[in-house]
């Protein structure tokens, strides 16, 4: 019984280093290896400095940046610690009165625009952390933005363009804006 319970302990300590340090090592090393930047949190850097990840959505609150899209997460938006949802049906009060918030808000900050505001800005993804918008939802702020700027329509809409990734291996996904690298590049403009 005493040799089985060692063997038994022998493998538990080898099975632990092997799958519970040596394999994390080994795997996180060719990771920062190979895709150094995804494997350190796909972080956006501005002068040096880190500014946010192009995974992890941010709040823009100032009309001339684009906006992303609401924050479900606690105990407040954008917690990239805590990703969470509504968990609101569509037929939820809630989730309604939220939406209609969201969309006067839109309304207020751009009175001109007579569009329908796209579903992305006034609902939160699953996650809550999305950092894209769609196209459509771009194309609705490009006049506030553009105003805000002082810059003409038709050049932040080729940033816009320049800023849409396309679906993923031409099937996977929709075309979609990251809200952080439009924001940045505007910012760079002259």
């Amino acid at each position: 019984m005493g040799k089985l319970v060692r063997q038994c302990a022998v493998l538990f300590l080898f099975m632990t280093v092997v799958t519970g340090v040596l394999y994390p090592l080994i795997t996180t090393g060719l990771a920062r290896a190979m895709f150094s930047g995804e494997a350190n949190g796909s972080l956006v850097r501005k002068d040096g400095r880190v500014i946010g990840s192009a995974l992890v959505g941010q709040a823009f609150t100032e009309a001339k940046y684009f906006w992303s899209r609401p924050s479900a997460t606690s105990p407040g938006p954008d917690n990239g610690a805590s990703s969470s949802g509504s968990n609101l049906g569509p037929t939820h009060p809630a989730l309604t009165d939220a939406a209609k918030q969201r969309m006067a808000a839109l309304r207020a900050a751009d009175p001109t625009n007579t569009r329908p505001v796209p579903v992305d800005l006034v609902t939160a993804s699953g996650s809550g952390l999305d950092p894209e918008i769609s196209p459509a939802a771009a194309e609705y702020q490009v006049g506030r933005v553009a105003r805000a700027r002082g810059l003409d329509p038709a050049k932040v809409r080729e940033v816009v363009a320049a800023n849409t990734r396309g679906r993923q291996l031409g099937v996977l996904g929709e075309p979609r804006v990251n809200v952080l690298e439009l924001n940045l590049a505007l910012d760079g403009l002259r």
